[in-house]
């Protein structure tokens, strides 16, 4: 009796999981390929837990991989750290290859090398969403560095950017690095040694040969962990020293 009351709390756990919308159903190539890539013989896939379904479960930790859109996670990590140790891995793009497929997506018309390379300072253009976590004892974030394969078709169906064409799947070819932050201050190694203090975003951007989007990305998530602080005003721009 006692069995068959776990299976059916399980089951009833599934479904409220499934209704979430997340589940080994809704993956792509490059999630299943990370997970796999990430995975040790002890862990454990897909597992329901509080109306939800954990990507992998190693002991104690619950892993979550994300490829894109941290604002979709934000609400389920936010509920898992209260009581559980989270663990998200957020691959980044440093090389990437580009196939073209006819719209049954069965014959390759063509496939080329994007021009395209990756930082790990594009770490910012999804964690501007969910900043406050890492201050929190239960999360860890890691960040590996890939080579990809995106496969497009020209169906009309796409972006502007990519002249209407739509990506049907990423592909994981290789992990070249990958990268591990456990606490904020782990995150002030985006600040160069000799940049001048205080700093803005103009000096930031000098110093790191970025953008200045991307260095007001950097300095509003390193605001939000607490570990910078703004110290004062010159003209219009912001003056930032460490907290």
């Amino acid at each position: 009796m006692r069995r068959q009351g776990l299976e059916k709390s399980k089951e009833q756990e599934e479904k409220k999981a499934t209704s979430s919308g997340i589940g080994v159903q809704n993956e792509r190539s490059l999630h299943a390929a990370l997970k796999q890539w990430y995975a040790q013989p002890e862990d454990n896939f897909e597992v329901p837990l509080n109306g939800f379904f954990i990507d992998l479960v190693r002991g104690e930790q619950l892993v979550e991989i994300q490829t894109r859109n941290f604002a979709a996670i934000r609400q389920k990590l936010q509920t898992l750290v209260q009581e559980h140790r989270v663990h998200l891995l957020h691959p980044i793009t440093f090389e990437k290859w580009v196939l073209q497929v006819d719209e049954a997506g069965t014959k390759v018309k063509s496939r080329r090398k994007s021009p395209y390379r990756g930082k790990l300072t594009d770490i910012f253009e999804e964690l501007v969403r969910i900043p406050e976590l890492i201050k929190h004892e239960n999360f860890t974030m890691e960040f590996p560095m890939i080579r990809e394969e995106e496969v497009r078709c020209r169906d009309g169906r796409g972006s502007k950017y990519r002249k209407r064409e739509s990506i049907k799947d990423r592909k994981l070819l290789e992990v070249v690095s990958s990268h591990r932050f456990t606490t904020a201050a782990d995150f002030l190694r985006f600040l160069p040694e000799g940049l001048v203090r205080p700093f803005s975003n103009k000096t930031l951007s000098v110093a790191l040969s970025l953008p200045i989007h991307r260095c007001r990305q950097i300095t509003y998530c390193l605001r939000k962990m607490e570990v910078i602080q703004v110290v004062g005003k010159q003209k219009n721009e912001l003056l930032f020293e460490s907290a």
